[in-house]
């Protein structure tokens, strides 16, 4: 088998091994890509310190395994029956894997199969266990072996950087789609400085959105996501004054048509209740963060107002074409991205980076092999 150099894991808690392992043969719907771009997200530590103990029940790649979920690259090689993808391409992967023959991957739902996993990181359920040992690989490596129906193909105007944030950003893209958004929408994030709220900021301006309230804590941040688009963002650090009189204080009395919660752990669960209560007669909220506290509310204040509160978890490729053709098109900028970068072989240093960053949802953690 041809070698190539990785990070893996050989222990949880444990750092990354820098080594050469066999690359394995392609099935015939699958591509070889060369990774130019593994993008590490925030969570990526609590998978590999702490998942195993925190939830025992999320199946794990069998170790020792390489990590990395967000990935773009150039295309290799391609399987026998793969046509329509060729060698030269340059791609994002998205992870998602399931099982393709339940219900829900029949359906067009393939994040609803009781078997889905991220490749290169954890499944979703118990379920999940046979396709996590289908797809252990992420892309921390020189190589990675996808299914030719994962990939979405990138714009020339496109950096390899900015393509490997697409999982965070079509997170946020298919929240605000179930959200509606677009011209003449008001809409309400919180956490808006972080990860997944400075993508749901920028996709809404892209969609056009009329209306953004961000809200955080971090004032400096605020004011830089402001600075993308003052005539339709507005922003609030929690707590200066309550967050539904703001919003309809700069939405001439009116609640926000949408409120997507981006609110990571450890969040208080008040936040995410001021967020509904912004929301006008009939608004619609999402959840795409990973706030985990339990939330108390009244059933029927959500019946006479019309609300509804939806669970939004990741995108399909198709979504993540649509959002190529924006930046295509321009209209998505992720210019405003700051890009970190570091060799495979720092892969442990880019690790420990994650909770050192200075600029929140601004920063784009990258191992680049």
């Amino acid at each position: 088998m041809e070698l190539m150099t990785a990070a893996r894991l050989h222990k949880y808690g444990e750092p990354l091994v820098i080594e050469k392992i066999p690359f394995a043969t392609l099935r015939p719907h699958e591509v070889r890509i060369t990774v130019k771009a593994c993008n590490l997200v925030p969570n990526l530590n609590n998978v590999m310190n702490r998942y195993a103990e925190w939830f025992p029940y999320l199946p794990l790649p069998p170790l020792p395994a390489v990590f990395g979920l967000d990935v773009s690259g150039v295309v290799k090689e391609v399987g026998e029956l793969v046509t329509q993808i060729a060698p030269g391409d340059r791609v994002y992967v998205n992870p998602l894997r399931s099982c393709g023959s339940c219900h829900a991957c029949r359906s067009g739902e393939p994040h609803c199969c009781a078997g889905a996993a991220f490749q290169g990181y954890f499944g979703w359920g118990p379920d999940a266990s046979k396709t996590v040992q289908a797809y252990p690989s992420g892309g921390m490596a020189e190589y990675l072996a996808a299914p030719a129906a994962s990939l979405v193909k990138l714009p020339d105007n496109m950096s390899f950087e900015e393509g490997a944030r697409f999982g965070y950003l079509g997170t946020a893209y298919a929240a605000l789609k179930k959200g509606r958004a677009g011209s003449g929408k008001s809409l309400v994030v919180t956490g808006g400085t972080g990860t997944l709220g400075v993508p749901t900021v920028l996709l809404a301006l892209a969609m056009g959105v009329t209306k953004i309230f961000a809200v955080a804590r971090d004032k400096r941040l605020l004011d830089r996501l402001r600075a993308i688009d003052p005539s339709r963002i507005q922003t609030l650090s929690y707590g200066e004054e309550p967050l539904d009189e703001w919003v309809r204080k700069h939405n001439e009395g009116r609640g926000a048509d949408i409120f997507i919660d981006a609110l990571s752990t450890g969040a208080p669960p008040i936040v995410t209740l001021d967020g509904m209560r912004a929301l006008r007669r009939g608004g619609v909220g999402i959840d795409i963060g990973g706030m985990k506290e339990p939330i108390n509310f009244d059933p029927k204040w959500f019946m006479c107002t019309s609300l509804s509160w939806i669970g939004s978890t990741w995108f399909t490729p198709g979504e993540g074409e649509e959002m190529a053709a924006m930046a295509a098109a321009g209209t998505l900028d992720l210019s405003h991205l700051d890009h970190v970068r570091f060799s495979l072989p720092q892969a442990n240093e880019a690790l420990n980076y994650l909770d050192a960053r200075g600029s929140g949802g601004f920063t784009n953690v990258l191992v680049m092999p």
